[in-house]
């Protein structure tokens, strides 16, 4: 038997089988070969039609049912991770009103940022941890105000997992972990933030039912089972956003474990066991997947844009005899700790949100003509980039959230040594490595609901570890680094303020 599971993100829609006794992944695939278009028709604006979701999903079951020559019996239960913040709006027959407004769609920011300014801080702090900012329900208001047609006809606001989940079963309905990373959920009261609606002049019945992330939330429908090549009547047992899911596939649960991403953008998602959010404004609160009132399980998501782009641009743009990151990873090692004191400031991906969403820019300070050299600057980069996740996780720590362990997957920045370690020896904790993905880990969760899977660390464990970078003993010599990076920083920062 085998648990299936989902991630759906605005790229391409990814989907994982594993085996229901053991959890281990069977196989993956990823829909379409080519990434989905967004569309545009404003600048700041991005929206996708959430049917087409819908199509790569059932091709991406059917694909790899037949690839891995399973019978579609054999599959026992669903899950689904999704991409955040996204906007799905449907009438009382379930049809789509209007494209879905998806995670990096800005046009609701004024409409946040006047919310936040005009129910105060210590409100939003206090109960939503988060300012309204431009999440769903900003991006609604945003509808109400300016397309007041189609917001007459909404039945149910949904999140792009919702979605998914509703094409399957018919059932419209959402998870409290679904409604805070939309700013609506009040964690004081520990109910929606009705409030906030009626400040939007929002009705809350717009809210669908909440279920739990980890429970029955529907059984396939004959129209779902068909269009997936699925059986009818098997459940969805599993649905999170896709950061929280990213650190459920890495057995990131209790306070002090943090999941880190290494890609274009970076991300670091630590879970604490307080409801506090002093940093409010440079990161993000959600209910982390098995929160509840008994068990206070918060997120803090700090998102770095420029990170893994620096590198790449880098690759695409130096002409390597050889054009791989493990060629470039290969000349940074010819270079000692400091790069010479070369710096690279990677923050050439737009706004930084820990920087107080200034715009600070690539820079590539103290170059010596006589000194440096091509390996140079790849260090420098390298560098530069683990010292922006330092950086990152400092302003966690002011947050008051510890950090005891970080685990990644084994792609992009985290399979440089130059980086782990350096990330690894700054922080002085062990960074944990493994082959795993979303779409594995919301199948191993839809497992884990069924109770077919008691010991969830165990699993990762023994399917996923790659290795552990530990602490490096030359700790001081990182330091200098790290602080002289730092100095740039700072200078950057005044320069542009002045």
């Amino acid at each position: 038997m085998y648990y299936i599971g989902f991630d759906i993100g605005s790229s391409s829609v990814k989907a994982a089988l594993v085996n229901a006794t053991t959890g281990k992944s069977i196989a993956s695939v990823n829909e379409p070969e080519e990434e989905m278009e967004i569309v545009s028709v404003h600048e700041e604006w991005a929206e996708q039609n959430p049917e087409l979701w819908w199509k790569h999903v059932c091709t991406a079951s059917k694909r790899i049912l037949k690839e891995c020559k399973v019978n579609s019996e054999e599959v026992i239960g669903i899950g689904i991770s999704y991409q955040m913040h996204g906007l799905v709006l449907i009438d009382d027959k379930g049809s789509l009103i209007r494209d879905a407004i998806i995670w990096c769609d800005s046009r609701a920011v004024a409409i946040g940022n006047n919310a936040f300014e005009t129910i105060g801080e210590e409100k939003c702090m206090s109960t939503l941890l988060n300012s309204p900012a431009n999440f769903t329900a900003s991006k609604l208001k945003w509808v109400r105000d300016n397309e007041p047609e189609e917001y007459k006809k909404i039945h149910k606001f949904l999140l792009p997992g919702d979605y998914i989940a509703y094409k399957f079963t018919g059932i419209a309905n959402t998870t409290k972990s679904g409604l805070s990373e939309g700013t609506l959920w009040d964690f004081k009261e520990d109910k929606p933030a009705q409030w906030l609606l009626e400040h939007y002049d929002i009705t809350p019945d717009l809210i669908p039912e909440i279920v739990s992330t980890f429970s029955d939330q529907g059984k396939l429908s004959p129209e779902g089972a068909e269009a997936s090549g699925l059986v009818s009547g098997i459940p969805v047992l599993y649905r999170a956003g896709d950061q929280p899911n990213n650190a459920l596939s890495l057995n990131v649960f209790n306070q002090g474990e943090v999941a880190a991403t290494g890609g274009t953008s970076g991300v670091l998602y630590a879970v604490t066991d307080t409801l506090y959010a002093k940093e409010g404004l440079k990161l993000n609160n959600f209910a982390h997947v098995n929160h509840d009132t008994e068990q206070v399980r918060i997120g803090k998501l700090l998102c770095i844009n420029g990170a893994g782009i620096q590198y790449r641009w880098l690759k695409k743009n130096l002409k390597l005899e050889t054009d791989s990151y493990q060629m470039m990873n290969s000349y940074a090692a010819e270079i000692p700790v400091g790069s010479d004191n070369l710096q690279l400031i990677p923050f050439g991906n737009g706004a930084e949100r820990m920087f107080d969403n200034k715009t600070i820019g690539t820079h590539i300070s103290n170059l010596n003509l006589n000194i440096h050299t091509r390996s140079h600057i790849l260090r420098a980069a390298l560098e530069g980039i683990a010292f922006s996740f330092v950086y990152g996780m400092e302003i966690l720590k002011k947050d008051g959230t510890p950090i005891k362990i970080i685990r990644a997957g084994n792609d992009n920045l985290f399979r440089s040594d130059i980086f782990s370690n350096t990330v690894a020896t700054l922080i002085d904790q062990e960074i944990e490595i493994y082959n795993t993905t979303g779409a594995i880990g919301a199948a191993r969760a839809a497992g884990l609901t069924n109770g077919s899977f008691k010991d969830f660390g165990t699993i990762v464990t023994q399917n996923d570890y790659v290795k552990t970078y530990s602490p490096l003993k030359n700790q001081e010599e990182y330091k200098v680094a790290y602080e002289n990076w730092k100095k740039e920083l700072k200078r950057i920062i005044k320069n542009d303020i002045e």
